[in-house]
């Protein structure tokens, strides 16, 4: 079979169609699969913006600007996003006051969900609802809940994937404290 190569004006046999096909075939793959952004330590955090993020009630997400933040994905499906909302709650009354800003963004398809989950647990601190997932997706967050704990130049410094209760809880406030301590 012949097909020209417009790239040397010779005609491309069967070794190079095949090549070509395999390499378009790869690129398709690698696209299908996903060759998502996924934020990562070191990379400068999304903005926590609307349209996408709809308050849940809880307040207003106050300025980020030059502060310590804890963004928290979480689902009303999960059990240990369930359990890190007391472990939140506290921290949120211990590191407020310092500069510590807490957003915890619910990826539920269902607002009625997330919105109940709020209601029965009540926090502390500002709940989101990232309406058409763009966020969540934009992150490439891998489990739920996962919480990315951000500098105050907004770079991701620390990442924490599931909740393992008390372990997690003093990682978090060892990492709080020391990006506290931080000049701006």
């Amino acid at each position: 079979m012949w097909s020209p190569d417009f790239s040397r004006g010779k005609p491309a046999g069967p070794g190079r169609l095949a090549r070509f096909g395999r390499l378009v075939a790869a690129l398709f793959v690698a696209g299908c699969i996903g060759l998502r952004a996924e934020v990562k330590v070191g990379d400068a955090f999304p903005a926590l913006a609307a349209p996408a993020l709809a308050s849940l009630g809880t307040g207003d997400l106050p300025a980020t600007a030059g502060q310590v933040v804890l963004v928290d994905f979480w689902a009303s499906w999960c059990a240990p996003c369930k359990a890190s909302f007391p472990a939140l709650a506290q921290l949120q009354k211990d590191f407020a006051a310092r500069g510590l800003v807490i957003a915890a963004v619910s990826v539920d398809e269902k607002p009625a969900a997330a919105s109940a989950f709020v209601k029965k647990l009540a926090p502390n601190f500002p709940t989101l609802h990232d309406r058409t997932q763009a966020l969540v997706k934009q992150v490439g967050v891998p489990t739920m809940p996962t919480s990315y704990l951000l500098g105050r130049d907004g770079r991701v410094r620390f990442i924490h994937q599931g909740f393992h209760g008390e372990t997690t809880e003093r990682e978090l406030r060892r990492q709080i404290e020391t990006l506290l301590a931080e000049k701006s």
